[in-house]
């Protein structure tokens, strides 16, 4: 048992967290964009701030304010495009920037700045928060601590969300050095940012109800 979890229970819950994990969306595309561009340094510190935001959802569901966030339509509708403009944003961003070319951006750029937006994506994705109060509980057991049961599979999608998104910055980055040559560069980075604005639009239309 792991803090009244069966073991079963818990391993199907880790490989439904990877599974979810894998599937396209905002962080993937996102976090490719920042390692491909910028390195692999800024891409670690933005999957710090998705953990981080992914934790701080986790925690308030936990504690129910997931749960009432998402009984608030307006509440929830206010999420839900503050991240979808938010994710639009960030694409057209990363499109902009394409034509400034991988030497004009160094390693050394100020981290906070991906940290930070890793952060505002994730606490303006409603999505995060139902996947908590909708998919979470099914794996918990309502004859244990179900706070204590809920913060260890929080905690435990985060740790498989963190090392998957680390993945991917870690192949993202190696793929940085075959776009030395600017055209190229441009080209994947675009390519990139226009996948995160398709993305951010299937948000839109995918989070338009929420879960029951």
């Amino acid at each position: 048992m792991i803090d009244g979890l069966a073991p079963g229970s818990f391993a199907a819950f880790l490989v439904t967290s990877a599974v979810i994990e894998l599937t396209p969306g905002p962080n993937m595309a996102w976090l490719a964009i920042v390692a491909a561009g910028e390195g692999r340094r800024p891409g670690y510190a933005a999957v710090a701030g998705v953990a981080l935001g992914l934790g701080i959802v986790g925690i308030a569901a936990a504690l129910g304010l997931a749960t009432m966030v998402a009984a608030s339509p307006l509440a929830y509708q206010a999420l839900r495009w503050g991240g979808v403009l938010y994710l639009l944003w960030l694409a057209w961003d990363g499109w902009r920037d394409a034509g400034d070319g991988i030497a004009h951006l160094p390693d050394r750029a100020p981290l906070g700045r991906y940290f930070r937006r890793g952060l505002i994506t994730n606490l303006l994705n409603p999505k995060a928060a139902v996947f908590y109060i909708a998919v979470l509980p099914g794996f918990a057991d309502p004859a244990g601590v179900v706070l204590v049961e809920t913060l260890t599979l929080s905690m435990a999608y985060v740790a498989v969300a963190t090392a998957i998104h680390a993945a991917i910055v870690t192949a993202a980055g190696l793929a940085r050095r075959v776009l030395d040559d600017p055209a190229r560069s441009r080209m994947v980075r675009r390519a990139l940012s226009l996948a995160l604005a398709g993305i951010a639009l299937w948000f839109a239309w995918s989070s338009a109800v929420p879960a029951t």
